[in-house]
This record gives C-alpha cells, structure tokens and sequence, in this order.
C-alpha cells in the first residue's frame, strides 16, 4: 500500500527480502484490524477470529451437535464423535459409508491411489486448474505415483466430447465440483451426466473433488444424494461451504471406504485425537448446510455500473454457488489500500483481498473471490449497490493520492 491513512505504516519498512515479508505482514494486520472493527462485511469469512473466539463459537454451538458427556475419540474410533460424523456424512450424500481425513490433499491421494490398484490404470484424467494441479505441490504425482491427462484447458469442466477425444486410455476422471479457479464454475446437469457417461463409455471410474459440492444443488436442481449417486468416489470438505475448523471426507462404498481407511492410516492421517475438528463439523452440517440455499449473490454489478467504473466483471456473471469472482482493472495494491479505507471511514467491508491473477493473467488487472454467507444476509439489493458505488469513490480516492 502506498503511504496514507491506511498504507503509511509500511514506509519506515527497509527494502530486501526480509523487508518485502514484513510490508505484507504489516498490510494483513491492517486489512484484519479494519474487517474487525467493520459493522457491516459482505464476504463470508474475511473476518478472522482470536483462538478464544472461536472456542468460544465451538462451546456454543456443540451442544446441539453432539453429546458432550461423551468420550473424545481414540485414532478415530467407530463408536464416538468421528463415527457419528461419519455416518452423518454418508447420510447427507446418500452413500453406504464415509471416512473422515485430516486433509483433503489426503483424501483425494487415497482416492485416486485406490482407484489407481483397482484399475490397473495409474492415469487420471483431470483439468489444469483443478486443486490437485494448483494447490497441493503435484503430490498426487511425487508421493502417489499418479500421473495426468488433461481433456480441456478451457476455464470450465470438460465435456463428454473432450472426454471420448482424450488420445490415451486412464483408469479415473477427477471432477471438480465447481471448478474454483476457474470462477468456481459449474457444468449443466445434462452436460455433467454426459461427461460421466462418457468416462465410464472409456472403462474410467468418476471422482468428485467436492470440497464445496455442498453448495451445488441450486445451480444444478438436483439433492446432494443425486449429485454424489453419479460418482464411484466423492471428496468433501467440512471447512470450505460448512464453517468447519479443518478435516475432510472420503465417501462412497463400503467397499471403497473400508480400503480408503487402510491407506488413511498409511498415509498418516490416523490421528490420535480430532474432536474438535469432527464438533465444528457436525455443527456445520446442523447450522450451514440448510443454509446454504439462501446465500446467492446479488447487485454488485448494478452497483459498479452505477458508479461509472469503465471496466469490470463479475464471474460468472449469473454465479452457479454462492462464490464467484470480481475483476477490477487495477493493481491489487491498490484495490486493498481501498478496502482497508472504506472498512475503516465507513464501517463497510465489501471486498475481501485482491491478488493479481498471475503470470497467466492480464497486467493490472485484480480479483477478489466472494463467498456469500451468514455475514451476507442482512444485505439488502440497495445497500450493496450503495456499497459498490462508494468503493468505486475509495478507489478513486487513492489513486488521486497514490
């Protein structure tokens, strides 16, 4: 940020490496300070809590979601809080069984590796911007032995085209549900089941990497048991969509999920103890899950419109879940100096942070990802709209300063 109200605390800060580190950590605690003292915050989870807070949150909301005179867990044991989510979880999809994991990058490994012994096949069909290829260091390649094919490197899910047109044979599709950096997009009911079709036309298993397939049911009209019924395996996560502290699931047969625990504990994800994850997650799906409907996204383009701002995008411009993008022709410097500014002059926080979209991506040009919840639904249509054009004015505001 540049020197200012908002940004000047990083102008006494030295050049270097060690410099550049100390800048960001400086422009986190100003961005966290000013969502903390905002009144009003449109995206779900940008305020961020102290560990008392949230153990508080925990202690609240446990009792509805679990018995608290019971035993905590002993390495997952069937007839405790892990069990009980669990179950719970298969219930939710409408599979025979699930198995919790520490992680999804875990989960999704066993997944595959799974499917990978079950086959004959060590080759995954997936997308270029999926999780696994972008956010988990290759490990489905360096600790899995697992290598990919990618049908499409187009910014949305394949098609069942792509599929039957992929060159070489592979023992899995990994589908991610939405496809999160590509917008968090989603394909048409009909397009989804002729992808799976077609996969299963090339004697390929179906994974979900459906870390927020929660989500999913408005867009496609379908329950999450409709949804999850198409795919040999489903992966979940109980902190994206759900408010969780961490952990995931594994779901499917009890076939499948009874080797997927073999390889869980092989994997290392045989933990001693995980209760408090396993109660916030339990409370999620009491809490968030029903909820999630009722999060959709609403006027921010009018709002920008209004404000005369020459050039911007939401994406996708009708949202498929209750998370999309927003695009502003500015760098992301810039656009945070912006929020921190409106946060702390208004009260209003109506962006979380802007990156650049990396070395892919047009020059001075920013995102921000929004996830509507909890924290939205107060919003009325004109307040965002109000709150759009008023950013607009911040913006504008620091670039005639910068």
């Amino acid at each position: 940020m540049s020197d200012g109200a908002s940004g000047g605390a990083s102008a006494d800060v030295s050049d270097g490496a060690s410099g550049g580190v100390e800048v960001a950590r400086v422009e986190r605690e100003q961005m966290r300070a000013a969502y903390r003292g905002a009144r009003r915050v449109l995206p779900e989870g940008v305020r961020k809590e102290t560990v008392r807070e949230r153990l508080d949150r925990l202690a609240a909301d446990a009792p509805a979601a679990y018995d608290l005179d019971s035993w905590t867990d002993v390495y997952g044991n069937d007839d405790g809080i892990i069990g009980e989510l669990e179950r719970r979880t298969a219930g939710a999809l409408g599979t025979e069984a699930a198995a919790f994991f520490p992680t999804g990058t875990m989960a999704q490994q066993v997944a595959l590796r799974c499917w990978a012994g079950r086959t004959g096949n060590a080759t995954v069909a997936g997308h270029p911007l999926s999780h696994m290829e972008v956010h988990e260091r290759d490990a489905w390649a360096v600790v899995s032995g697992l290598r990919m094919v990618h049908p499409t490197s187009a910014p949305r899910p394949p098609t069942a085209a792509e599929i039957y047109d992929l060159p070489e044979p592979f023992g899995a599709l990994a589908l991610e549900l939405p496809l999160r950096d590509a917008g968090f997009v989603l394909p048409a009911w009909d397009e989804l089941t002729a992808t799976v079709e077609a996969a299963r036309d090339r004697e390929a298993v179906v994974h979900f990497d459906g870390a927020r397939l929660w989500e999913c049911g408005p867009h496609f009209g379908r329950t999450l048991p409709e949804i999850a019924a198409l795919a040999d395996s489903v992966y979940v996560s109980y902190y994206k969509s759900l408010g969780g502290i961490s952990g995931a699931a594994l779901a499917g047969t009890e076939e499948f999920v009874e080797e997927a625990r073999a390889w869980r504990h092989r994997y290392g994800g045989q933990l001693f103890q995980q209760w408090p994850a396993a109660l916030a997650a339990l409370a999620g799906l009491d809490r968030e899950l029903p909820r999630l409907p009722e999060y959709v996204a609403r006027a921010l383009d009018e709002g920008l419109a209004e404000a005369g701002v020459p050039w911007f995008r939401v994406h996708p411009a009708v949202p498929h879940t209750h998370q999309f993008q927003v695009w502003l022709p500015h760098p992301a410097e810039l656009l945070n100096e912006a929020v921190v500014r409106q946060a702390e002059e208004t009260g209003t926080a109506l962006f979380g942070n802007w990156y650049e979209p990396g070395p892919a991506g047009p020059p001075g040009v920013a995102l921000t990802e929004i996830t509507v919840g909890t924290s939205a639904l107060g919003w009325t249509d004109d307040a965002i709209r109000s709150a759009a054009r008023e950013f607009a004015d911040f913006v504008d505001g620091v670039r005639r300063v910068g």
